[in-house]
């Protein structure tokens, strides 16, 4: 057996169908895994990136972007949705490509998806401490700059509150939110952690370990809150747009690859591409779903659908309300909303909307990368460690304390915009790689039972490859190389451990055809 032996597809399944002590508790049907995915999915990209992307790439026709993401991600979730019903185990892209391109893709994948999930989490965790620290600031409560604020913000950026902090002419510390001048311009205030994040991540590790009940309840609250308010916003927004901030619609391109026009907008979808990713999080829940092969595709599919619908429309309402050159703040739909005085009570709804939003989205992250170490670690490539079940609770408790430990850590240290890009490109290598899978087992095994079938094979896999690699490649280049390094990281682990303890290399289970 070698770096390409795949996993057998009949012990998959037999995995998947186990039960009882030392197993994932089923506890979730076709509505919690849509309220998983849709948790997953609005926040940052719905309340921070449609109005940066929009002011530096794409103008109003960051609507356009949305459009060209989501159909990357559908041609995507299509994939997801066929794999999830057919192999309904917790190990989700990592489980498909051992299944179909061997052991080295399925390692390849599995560490890949550390920078979606764990990372994203983390990602997610400062802009929630962003509009936590505007919340608090509102009541006239204002934390230390140092302990919420990463030290290694780089000067000049425009990222997220608490980030953007800086001295006013009489000496005060201020946020460049509040329209004030600075001392300095762009002289920002770095801090020693970003404290708020990290508290985030514990209480939300907390509630993971307790029970994926729990957490789906929990999750299910906030989910109602934040479809509430944003649905306000579209509803009230759309009665006072001004048609005038819509032209033109696609801006002249600069002279720049990416800077407005029509690679502008490819750009734009790169970017924006972030706020799709977390509705694949829902097929690393599959051991713990009541009817997999049913609900899987149904969670995966509405929640995707549900959240571009979304997505459109905000975008359209932002950038009628207010020029698109205004929108690069970290607060975006609040500067919008202020352009018009009437709807000046939506924005109070608007910081607590947001703080709901990422508090989900860091929960559904946090819960998805436990799984996935879960399922290597079932598969001999990480330590057994990283495989124990909770006896009370039927939780993978250990990986995800550790998964916690780990991501409050990045949070505090580090600032949004580094993390951001990593997960992105992260994230669409993991889909190119489904898609691919999807491809391969149709030629290999194409009679085998598939509860759901992606429609128009080849057609809608070759577009998800294709869509998904022209996003990764508008990114800039210096997140490649340290894609590069990231898996440079991995492959030695894989050589160093992975390699010698793997079961199928070792001949303790039977691998695939």
């Amino acid at each position: 057996m070698g770096l390409w032996s795949t996993k057998s597809i009949p012990l998959l399944q037999a995995e998947a169908a186990q039960e009882g002590q030392g197993t994932l508790k089923r506890a979730l049907g076709a509505m919690n895994l849509t309220m998983l995915g849709i948790g997953a999915i609005i926040g940052a990209g719905i309340f921070v990136l449609t109005g940066t992307a929009a002011a530096q790439y794409a103008g109003p026709a960051i609507t356009l972007s949305f459009v060209v993401a989501g159909f990357g991600c559908l041609f995507a979730g299509l994939c997801y949705a066929e794999f999830a019903a057919m192999i309904p185990i917790a190990g989700s892209a990592y489980t498909y490509g051992y299944a179909t391109l061997g052991e080295f893709i399925a390692w390849i994948i599995g560490w890949d998806l550390i920078l979606e999930y764990l990372f994203g989490a983390a990602t997610v965790a400062v802009g929630w401490s962003g509009y936590f620290y505007e919340f608090l600031a509102s009541f006239g409560v204002h934390l230390p700059a140092t302990l919420s604020t990463s030290p290694f913000q780089v000067e000049g950026t425009h990222t997220l509150v608490p980030s953007q902090l800086c001295v006013d002419p009489a000496g005060a510390l201020v946020s460049l939110a509040d329209g004030v001048a600075c001392a300095a311009p762009n002289t920002l205030v770095h801090g020693i952690v970003n404290l708020p994040a990290m508290i985030l991540v514990f209480l939300m590790t907390v509630l993971l370990v307790l029970g994926i009940k729990e957490s789906a309840r929990f999750n299910n609250i906030i989910v109602v809150v934040k479809m509430a308010i944003v649905l306000a916003v579209i509803a009230f927004g759309f009665a006072y747009i001004n048609a005038d901030n819509w032209a033109p619609f696609i801006p002249q391109n600069t002279g720049t690859f990416g800077q407005f026009g029509y690679s502008g907008i490819i750009r734009g979808a790169g970017v924006v591409f972030f706020a799709y990713i977390g509705f694949d999080a829902v097929s690393t829940a599959a051991q713990e779903a009541k009817n997999p092969q049913r609900d899987l595709p149904i969670g995966i599919l509405a929640s995707l659908a549900i959240c571009t619908v979304l997505y459109i429309l905000m975008a359209l309402v932002m950038t009628g309300l207010a020029p698109y050159s205004e929108l690069n703040v970290p607060h975006p739909v609040f500067v919008a909303i202020n352009k018009v005085p009437q709807l000046g009570w939506l924005g109070s709804l608007i910081n607590i909307g947001a703080i709901a939003g990422l508090a989900s989205v860091v929960l559904v992250m946090l819960m998805a990368q436990p799984r996935i170490f879960y399922a290597m670690s079932r598969d001999g490539l990480l330590p057994p460690v990283f495989g124990k079940i909770h006896s009370r609770f039927q939780t993978p408790w250990l990986t995800t304390i550790v998964t916690g430990v780990v991501c409050a850590f990045v949070a505090g240290i580090f600032p949004i915009g580094l993390l951001g890009e990593l997960v992105s490109i992260g994230t669409l290598l993991a889909f190119v790689i489904v898609c691919a899978g999807v491809l391969v087992l149709r030629y290999k095994r194409p009679n085998i039972a598939r509860p759901f079938r992606t429609p128009f094979v080849p057609v809608v896999p070759i577009l998800g490859i294709l869509i998904c690699g022209y996003m990764m490649a508008g990114l800039p280049a210096d997140t490649w190389i340290r894609l590069l390094v990231w898996l440079g990281l991995g492959l030695a682990i894989y050589f160093l451990y992975g390699i010698r303890h793997s079961k199928i290399g070792r001949g303790e289970v039977q691998g695939g055809d």
